[in-house]
C-alpha cells in the first residue's frame, strides 16, 4: 500500500513537472518563436504541438504523447528518429572539422560525398553543387543555367517552364518557378521569365477523357509543353523543371511515357530538363532518384531533405558534365555561393545515412512494402469521402470529395470545416501526423519514413479510416 502510494505520488509529481515545462515553453515559444507558414494568431490562444524526441518511425510531445510521423518530419525522416549511427558520424565530424567553406578550398567529406553522390547519380550526372536545402538548391540550377547560356552565346535563354500548382520553394527564383498562386503572389513581383503548364492530375485534368489511355494523356501533357516552349519563344526558354512525383496538389504520378516525351521535347529545343527531387530522392519513390523510377535522364537533379534523413540541413545540385565545361577554362566560375553549403557536419551526416541505405536495403524494402501500402489506402475507397488515392512508393495522397459519383468537391468554407477543423485535428489527435493540404483539391498526403513496416502501414490506415468514416458522417450532413 505503501509503495502504491508512493508510485502514485510520483505519477502526479512527473505530470506536474511536464505541466510545469510545457507552460514555460508555451510563454517562451508565444514570444520568441516565429514557426514556418503558421498561423501565429491562432496559437496565441492555442496550444503550440511542441515533440521532445523520437525513435524510429515514432514522435513524442513534450507530455509524452506518442505520435506515428506519417510525413517523415517533412518528406525527411527517411531512417526515421533516433539512430545514433549517424549522430555519431557527426559528432567526430564535429570534433575533427567542424566547419570550413568549400569556396577556393575543399575537405574531405566534402570530396568523398560528392563522389559517392555522383556514382549513384544516373547517366553522366558527375558534378555537385552542394546547398543548404531544397530551395537554394532549386535556385542555384536556375542561376547555373542562366549563366551557362550567357557563357556559350545564348544570353536570351532565361525563361522556365514549370507546372500548375507545384512547389519548388521559396527563395525568390524558386518562388518564381512556382505554380502555386497563394503562395508565391504575395511576394510579386518576382523574377520574370516563369510560365505554367497542366500538371499530371489524371483525376481531374481536362486532357483526360473517358477511355483515354495512359499514354495517351502522356502525349497530351508533353504537347503542352511544347506549346508553351513555342508560345515563349524557343531561343528565349532555358528550363523545364518538373518533380518526378509532383507533391503540391496531393502526389501526381506522371502518365506512361511521359518524361520520355518531355526529354524529347527538351532535346529538340536544347532546353535544359530539371528533375527537381527536393521530395523524391533518397528512397521516397523506391529508387535512389526519383527519375530511375520513371526511366529518364534529367540535365540537373536537384535534392535535400532525405539526403540526410533530416539530421543535418544539406541539399544539392547534380548536373551533367556537359554543364561545367564552359567553367573549366581559366578565369570563369560560377558567380554563385552559400557559406554553409557542404558543411561537414553535414557531409558526415549524409555519408552516415547513404551507408545506412546499403546495409538495410532500404530501396528493396520500399519497393517490397510499396504493394500493401497502395492496397491499404486504396481500402478506403469504400467510404464516400475518398475520391481518389495516388503515388508512388512510400508517396500517396487521398483527394477528398463532397460526391464521389460527380467527382464535386467542397466550397472553400465546406473544406475549412471538413479539412482543417474536422480531419486535421482528429489524425492528429489519433495518434497520426499527416499532411491536410487544400491547395489544388483537398488531399491527405503521408509519406511515412522509409523504414516503416507492415505494422506502421496498418496503423496508418486504421487511423485514417477511423477518422474518415467520422468525417464521412459530416459530410452527408451538409
Amino acid at each position: 500500500m505503501h509503495q502504491a502510494k508512493i508510485c502514485n505520488i510520483m505519477g502526479h509529481l512527473i505530470k506536474w513537472i511536464y505541466a510545469m515545462t510545457n507552460d514555460k515553453l508555451q510563454e517562451l515559444a508565444r514570444r520568441h518563436l516565429w514557426m514556418h507558414f503558421s498561423d501565429m494568431g491562432y496559437f496565441q490562444k492555442n496550444d503550440i504541438p511542441i515533440m521532445s524526441h523520437g525513435e524510429g518511425c515514432y514522435i513524442y510531445d513534450i507530455n509524452g504523447k506518442k505520435y506515428l510521423d506519417g510525413l517523415a518530419g517533412l518528406f525527411a525522416s527517411q531512417l526515421g528518429h533516433g539512430r545514433t549511427e549517424i549522430t555519431d558520424a557527426m559528432a567526430k565530424q564535429g570534433e575533427q572539422l567542424a566547419f570550413f567553406p568549400i569556396w577556393n578550398h575543399a575537405h574531405p567529406v566534402a570530396i568523398e560525398l560528392a563522389a559517392k553522390l555522383a556514382e549513384l547519380a544516373p547517366g553522366d550526372l558527375n558534378r555537385v553543387f552542394f546547398t543548404s536545402g531544397g530551395s537554394e538548391a532549386v535556385e542555384s540550377a536556375w542561376k547555373l543555367i542562366r549563366q551557362y547560356y550567357a557563357e556559350t552565346g545564348e544570353p536570351r535563354r532565361y525563361k522556365v517552364i514549370s507546372r500548375h500548382l507545384a512547389y519548388h520553394g521559396t527563395t525568390m527564383g524558386a518562388l518564381s518557378i512556382n505554380g502555386l498562386t497563394a503562395v508565391r503572389n504575395t511576394f510579386e513581383p518576382l523574377v520574370p521569365g516563369t510560365s505554367y503548364v497542366d500538371n499530371t492530375n489524371a483525376y481531374r485534368s481536362h486532357h483526360m477523357s473517358e477511355g483515354m489511355s495512359s499514354a495517351e494523356f502522356a502525349e497530351k501533357c508533353a504537347f503542352e509543353i511544347e506549346q508553351a516552349i513555342e508560345f515563349q519563344g524557343p531561343e528565349t526558354v532555358a528550363a523545364v523543371f518538373l518533380e518526378p512525383v509532383q507533391n503540391s496538389g496531393g502526389c501526381f504520378v506522371p502518365p506512361d511515357g511521359y518524361f520520355k516525351a518531355v526529354r524529347k521535347i527538351c532535346d529538340k529545343y536544347k532546353i535544359m530538363l530539371v528533375s527537381d527531387e527536393v521530395i523524391c530522392a533518397f528512397g521516397r519513390l523506391g529508387y535512389m532518384f526519383g527519375s530511375e523510377r520513371y526511366d529518364y535522364l534529367p540535365d540537373i537533379i536537384t535534392c535535400a531533405k532525405g539526403l540526410t534523413s533530416g539530421y543535418a540541413p544539406m541539399g544539392a545540385m547534380i548536373c551533367r558534365d556537359f554543364l561545367m565545361e564552359p567553367f573549366l577554362e581559366e578565369d570563369k566560375a560560377f558567380n554563385h555561393g552559400i557559406t554553409f553549403a557542404g558543411h561537414p557536419v553535414a557531409c558526415a551526416a549524409a555519408k552516415a545515412n547513404l551507408d545506412i541505405f546499403e546495409k538495410e536495403d532500404i530501396l528493396g524494402s520500399v519497393r517490397r512494402n510499396e504493394g500493401l501500402f497502395r492496397e491499404l489506402l486504396e481500402g478506403l475507397y469504400d467510404l464516400p469521402i475518398v475520391g481518389d488515392v495516388r503515388g508512388a512508393g512510400y508517396f500517396f495522397g487521398i483527394e477528398l470529395v463532397k460526391n464521389k459519383t460527380t467527382k464535386e468537391s467542397f466550397n472553400k468554407k465546406e473544406a475549412e470545416d471538413i479539412l482543417f477543423n474536422f480531419v486535421s485535428p482528429r489524425l492528429f489527435e489519433s495518434g497520426l501526423i499527416c499532411r491536410t493540404d487544400d491547395r489544388g483539391q483537398p488531399v491527405i498526403q503521408l509519406s511515412p519514413p522509409l523504414i516503416a513496416g507492415p505494422d506502421e502501414l496498418r496503423e496508418i490506415a486504421t487511423i485514417l479510416r477511423k477518422v474518415l468514416t467520422q468525417a464521412s458522417e459530416l459530410v452527408a450532413e451538409l
